[in-house]
């Protein structure tokens, strides 16, 4: 092997456990805000739901 490449090798190798530390840690924090901003949006859909319904009620009874 290139004595070149060996040393880069040396000094990148060890910090492989902390890179793929990072890229987890990183894919987890962006799996839960999707998921909290998924949850948000059932929400807002479910209220938007019942606003539908008032509103078609209220029309209904001619007020």
């Amino acid at each position: 092997m290139n004595p070149i490449l060996a040393d880069i090798y040396s000094t990148i190798l060890p910090s492989a456990p902390y890179i793929i530390a990072a890229y987890a840690l990183l894919w987890v924090a962006l799996l839960a805000y999707v998921l909290i901003i998924f949850r948000g949006t059932k929400k807002a859909e479910a209220q938007l739901m019942l606003l539908e319904e008032a509103v078609a009620d209220r029309a209904a009874k001619g007020e």
